[in-house]
């Protein structure tokens, strides 16, 4: 379990909501929204002492912790209310599929944020990290290490670089996704993620500004 999140209920206007408080629940990392629902006290008090997202189910009459039967429970990462506070939005973790269906959300076909498939790009190359090397590309360059990966990377910077200076904007789209691709199975490879690199890069802007 991850570190507790502190929250303190008493921000929020139950009476307002009945003592039932909307929760939508977002991807930590791809901002997607997965799913909505609703909490009384004891609900919250069980997501932040669990650190797994848990509903008052209306339909139950009781309190319903997404996951319980399936496995797939959404890890609490954040929760933050809204400026009425009466609302919560909560960052998780999902751990498989987020709808009864068996899809992502259950918003499925909501267009996501572009960058926001990023993380789906994370989350497709981690489950191939130790898969059979004859089961895909991504397989086979994880299998060949990071003097391969590493080299890999550094031939798709060079392509970048030239298909700037030739002024070919549709290659270098071509080229740069490749880096990107590349560069995202390196991090993995040495245990890092994107997430990582984002929050160096928050911590240059603030030193800077």
């Amino acid at each position: 379990m991850t570190n507790r999140i502190e929250f303190d209920s008493n921000c929020l206007d139950w009476d307002k909501v009945n003592g039932l408080v909307p929760a939508i629940v977002q991807h930590d990392a791809s901002g997607e929204i997965l799913m909505q629902g609703f909490m009384d006290q004891a609900a919250l008090a069980k997501t932040l002492e669990s650190g797994h997202v848990t509903f008052f189910s209306r339909t139950k009459g009781r309190l319903w912790t997404k996951g319980e039967s399936s496995g797939h429970f959404l890890q609490l990462r954040a929760i933050t209310t809204d400026c009425d506070h009466d609302c919560l939005l909560i960052a998780a973790d999902p751990i498989g599929p987020t709808c009864h269906t068996g899809t992502a959300s259950c918003f499925d076909g909501h267009p996501l944020p572009p960058l926001g498939f990023l993380a789906e790009l994370e989350r497709l190359l981690a489950e191939r990290k130790n898969a059979d090397p004859d089961s895909s590309y991504t397989a086979r360059l994880y299998a060949k290490g990071t003097k391969r990966i590493a080299q890999k990377v550094g031939e798709e910077g060079v392509e970048v670089a030239l298909a700037a200076m030739a002024k070919d904007r549709e290659e270098l789209i071509n080229e740069s996704a490749d880096l990107l691709y590349h560069l995202t199975v390196l991090l993995q490879n040495e245990g890092l993620c994107l997430a990582d690199v984002v929050t160096r890069l928050k911590e240059r802007h603030q030193t800077a500004t």
